[in-house]
């Protein structure tokens, strides 16, 4: 009981705590939340239990990994934001311009990935938890997101997006202190769960690399530029990596430490089972987490890709038509795919744009002289390229 409400009273001062104006009046905090609240706002529902399941003791390792390219793709992404007042030369605008389709390709699936999660964790806690119903609830608010786009817009909907995201930081506030409370009690009365990993290593990399979606969300910060000047949005994107690193460490160790690999399939929903052995609250708290900030993430992608299209076309094609597009593939990934699947997808998708980003560095490095920096994000591109065609879905 005592630690029920220690959870729930860190929950509810983290969430009074981001929502204060004097934390919100503050730019550095409002620039690093987006692309932070995209980096964890998913990945942390699903990223725990797939590692602890297939790779045991070796997960945190593998966390830190992924963790580390993912700060890579960011360092080319950063420096392409500090050189983008600087005259490009004959390749680079042609990749950015790839970039941007492949960019637009990717939130198409993420949009999918971000629904899927919020149909299977919105019926978890119900009588109707099954696939069925899950994609009927997804499909339903793919509509539903059609509908206010076409006859509305989404202005009326984005201010639901400071809510939802620090709704979401404050569950996992709560959900750091209950895995802690749950692993030292543990530890202390039967010692540490180490669990060999279930895959050999090549299982391993292949899944790794399906992964990488799960820490995507870093380069947002390179499309605020309307808001934030390129210092600060880069300050911040290195900040949201850092800060959601640590969470991630933090996360996955004390998951690994308490709590032996599932025997059964897969689910993408099994965070909300381990933490019902932490408390009982808990699942209550993650689930209304989930459903706000994957709705909310599904509606800032939706508007990202829409404009993306319209960019990229002219306006030759505007945004109720991309609206509809994107709903029309989300809805057929949806019922062709499973949740997996689609994560795989999304991790390709985002690992071709991640290739071309570091494309653009590198050749912009070496236009200017910095023939080492420019070797680093080359070999970027090349690990981009590598993940986009090697990349596979947990099994």
């Amino acid at each position: 009981m005592k630690s029920d409400l220690l959870i729930l009273g860190v929950a509810a001062a983290g969430l009074l705590a981001f929502l204060s104006p004097f934390v919100r009046r503050q730019r550095f905090w409002r620039a690093m939340v987006t692309p932070l609240a995209s980096i964890i706002g998913s990945g942390f529902l699903v990223l725990g239990p797939i590692l602890n399941d297939n790779l045991g003791y070796l997960a945190p390792a593998a966390m830190a990994l992924l963790a580390l390219i993912a700060y890579g793709f960011g360092g080319a992404i950063r420096f392409n934001i500090a050189r983008s007042g600087s005259a490009p030369g004959h390749i680079e605008p042609w990749i950015e311009a790839a970039a941007g389709w492949m960019l637009a390709v990717s939130y198409v699936i993420s949009v999918a990935y971000y629904l899927n999660l919020l149909g299977s964790f919105a019926v978890r806690l119900t009588p109707f938890n099954d696939p069925l119903y899950a994609k009927s609830v997804t499909t339903s608010v793919f509509l539903t997101i059609l509908v206010v786009g076409w006859t509305r817009g989404f202005k009326a909907l984005e201010g639901l997006e400071k809510y939802s995201v620090s709704l979401n930081l404050a569950a996992i506030l709560g959900l750091l202190v209950g895995l802690a409370l749950f692993c030292g009690e543990n530890v202390v009365a039967t010692g540490p769960v180490l669990s060999a990993p279930h895959v050999g290593p090549w299982a391993a990399i292949t899944l790794f690399f399906g992964l990488i979606v799960t820490v995507q969300g870093f380069e947002t910060s390179r499309y605020l530029g309307d808001q934030y000047d390129a210092d600060l949005r880069i300050r911040s994107m290195r900040g949201a990596q850092i800060v959601s690193t640590a969470i991630y460490l933090l996360y996955v160790t004390l998951l690994v430490l308490s709590f032996a690999p599932d025997d059964r399939p897969p689910d993408e929903t099994a965070i909300i089972g381990l933490t019902h052995l932490v408390s009982p609250i808990l699942p209550i708290v993650l689930t209304a987490a989930a459903l706000a900030a994957q709705f909310s993430a599904s509606v800032a992608d939706t508007t990202g890709a829409g404009g993306l299209v319209v960019e990229r076309t002219k306006g030759r094609v505007g945004n109720r038509l991309a609206y509809a597009g994107l709903v029309a593939a989300g809805i057929g990934l949806t019922w062709t795919a499973h949740i997996f699947e689609i994560i795989a997808y999304a991790s390709r998708a985002f690992a071709l744009y991640y290739a071309m980003q570091a494309a653009v560095a590198a050749l912009s490095a070496r236009r200017t002289g910095q023939g080492r920096r420019a070797m680093g994000f080359a070999l970027l591109s090349v690990l981009g390229l590598a993940i986009a065609v090697l990349g596979r879905p947990v099994e």
